[in-house]
């Protein structure tokens, strides 16, 4: 079995900011030799998050943000503001809910995604960041 470690950053603005990362990852996999396996991607980071979906407007910059809106809203009530003195409770609450990595099969280098389907990265932090993005192919 070979691992191959790949990384890249990325600039997000925050606030709930979904971009796609299904071309940078991709990227990733061209450049070693692992054909078949598993690709998992991870970001570093506990107020950002990745998942996939359709990206498209509505449901990138309204539907996804509605939703974490309704689950743990920005202006709710979190102790960890009042530890920190900070203002990003909320984001925590999210990422933890979203997770940190995805895992996809790879075969013969591509991968296994619906034709809808992309890989994305949610910031949720208040401010902007670069993130760091690990993609690990696992296989043969």
């Amino acid at each position: 079995m070979t691992v191959e470690p790949h990384k890249f950053e990325i600039n997000t603005h925050g606030n709930n900011h979904v971009l796609n990362i299904t071309e940078q990852v991709n990227t990733c996999i061209q450049s070693g030799a692992i054909r078949n396996g598993i690709v998992t991607v991870s970001v570093i980071g506990s107020t950002a998050g990745i998942t996939t979906t359709e990206f498209e407007p509505g449901l990138a910059t309204h539907d996804l943000q509605h939703a974490f809106e309704g689950i743990a809203p920005e202006n709710g009530d979190y102790l960890h503001e009042e530890t920190w003195h900070d203002d990003n409770g909320h984001s925590h609450v999210r990422a933890s809910l979203l997770g940190p990595s995805i895992t996809i099969p790879l075969i013969n280098a591509e991968l296994q995604l619906g034709t809808w389907q992309q890989i994305v990265l949610i910031d949720f932090d208040t401010r902007k960041r670069d993130r760091r993005i690990i993609v690990q192919v696992v296989g043969g």
